[in-house]
């Protein structure tokens, strides 16, 4: 029999890939193929997607293509995706309705605040483990319901689709509608508990339930794919951080994975149990495998944390590429006194304060550029030690180790300060792209191309690894001082101000 592997798909917000994985968990062949922002008005965020969809058969013939690999050598395919991103379709025609609703879109921002009503952002968040926000996918399905003509009748009569971007291309490729569960807790429709849709949400979001897509679990042969890859099992589907969580082999509960991009998300694996976050963090599904129990993760993102080194590259010209910070950041020995607190827009994780604006704080004539490229890359590492501890409060399992990826990962002086800010152990793979890994490993284990979870942890392997060097008295004063300039930083628009 010819060599066999697994192809996994990742459709991200700005682009999609295919990427095929042999049995030692290696990339063997990649495409990519970016598709279009559409900005109809200021906070509108859309996506086309059967240009998404055009793509993603573009780069599955042409993964394949790039290394003589032919379908049949295909053992199965894996869905990872952005989250909460949102398209409704026509049962019959296939033809969206509507261009989908990316996540990172505001236009719900109202309708969250009049379905808070008297109790406010956390209403369904017993049910769902997240509070009321402009990201998830059920406030945009009503958005869609409420603004779309005829749209809701249509809906009532069983007639469109609701999906998100997996359902959509898992629909593509099987016709079947489906979603996994790691997606379906991002909706704020589907009960933490009962993982299945919630009756008393549905009613409260006045959502038909006739729209919605079957809940599975994330490693399960959803249907048989069509097309190019006729009759290969689409075997696997989780949502990109989800997927990332997998993919590191988080699998026992307190490891957690931290993805370093343009901002960071943190994820711990807290076991067969949902744990209600006390400290700002969103409750969430780690993964589902077939008919075990799901494990449930805790999840703390952070805006900025890439982004402020772009924004030091274009805003400030402090360098000229991205990867001289950490030369420049070399030249001193420490932040000489400076902290910088990037909320551009608002502190996510754990203070949910969409009114705080960022800060410089402790400029004295002696900083110079070098400890101000010092505390950007520090506000990355601090930022993370406020996640990490309300992790560690919420879950009563203290950190030893974050297995990390991404593209700031590339950046070895930061990686050493997250070790000394964290006091733990930080881990980088071998293998990069973490969160089509963890597709492709869940889709694997649906048809038996891998046999268990040890043979995954088998194939990870450590690049690198920090250990802590920084003195503990040092780690608390700086630790205290990133706080105060944090507190700098809270409630500074003021309703007066917008007008």
């Amino acid at each position: 029999m010819s060599q066999q592997y697994v192809a996994a798909i990742d459709q991200g917000t700005t682009s999609s890939r295919c990427i095929l994985f042999d049995r030692d968990g290696r990339i063997v062949s990649v495409d990519q193929r970016e598709h279009r922002q559409i900005f109809p008005q200021p906070g509108w965020v859309e996506h086309d997607a059967m240009e998404i969809w055009a793509n993603v058969e573009v780069v599955v013939k042409n993964a394949l293509q790039k290394s003589d690999i032919t379908p049949d050598q295909v053992a199965a395919i894996g869905i990872t995706n952005q989250r909460e991103t949102t398209v409704v379709w026509d049962r019959e025609t296939g033809e969206p309705v509507h261009n989908a609703i990316v996540w990172q879109d505001t236009r719900t921002g109202d309708l969250a605040r009049e379905l808070g009503g008297d109790q406010g952002q956390d209403r369904f968040r017993e049910t769902c483990g997240l509070p009321l926000a402009t990201y998830f996918s059920g406030p945009k399905l009503r958005w869609l319901l409420d603004n779309v003509e005829g749209l809701r009748g249509r809906a009532e009569r069983g007639e469109v689709l609701f999906g998100t971007m997996d359902t959509w291309i898992i629909w593509k490729l099987t016709g079947r509608h489906v979603t996994d569960v790691t997606n379906a807790s991002r909706t704020m429709l589907m009960n933490l508990h009962t993982l299945e849709w919630d009756n008393g949400v549905l009613e409260a979001m006045d959502i038909p339930a006739a729209v919605l897509p079957e809940i599975r679990s994330s490693s399960e042969v959803y249907g048989q794919a069509r097309g190019y890859l006729a009759g290969t099992p689409v075997a696997s589907s989780l949502g990109d951080q989800h997927a990332a969580l997998f993919g590191q082999t988080c699998f026992d509960p307190g490891d957690v994975k931290g993805t370093y991009g343009t901002g960071t998300f943190l994820v711990m694996n807290t076991g067969t149990e949902p744990v209600t976050s006390q400290n700002g963090l969103l409750t969430t599904l780690g993964y589902k495998l077939g008919d075990e129990p799901a494990v449930y993760a805790l999840e703390g993102s952070i805006a900025v944390t890439g982004s402020l080194v772009q924004w030091l590259r274009d805003n400030l010209g402090l360098i000229a590429s991205a990867p001289e910070i950490e030369t420049l950041a070399r030249t001193v020995e420490d932040n000489g006194g400076c902290y910088i607190v990037p909320a551009f827009s608002g502190l996510f994780a754990p203070h949910w304060d969409s009114d705080a604006r960022g800060v410089i704080a402790g400029l004295t004539g002696y900083v110079n550029k070098g400890h101000i490229a010092r505390a950007v890359l520090e506000a990355s590492a601090w930022q993370t030690r406020e996640v990490v501890d309300a992790m560690n409060a919420d879950s009563q399992i203290d950190l030893t180790s974050l297995k990390v990826d991404g593209g700031m990962t590339a950046d070895n002086l930061l990686m050493q300060i997250l070790s000394d800010v964290l006091d733990a152990e930080v881990v980088r793979p071998m293998v990069a792209e973490t969160t089509c890994l963890g597709a492709a490993y869940a889709a694997g284990l649906a048809v038996g191309y891998w046999p268990d979870v040890e043979t995954l942890r088998a194939n990870w392997h450590k690049a690198a690894e920090w250990t802590p060097k920084m003195d503990a008295d040092v780690r608390d004063r700086e630790y205290h001082n990133w706080k105060k300039a944090v507190r700098r930083t809270l409630d500074w628009v003021e309703r007066d101000d917008e007008k």
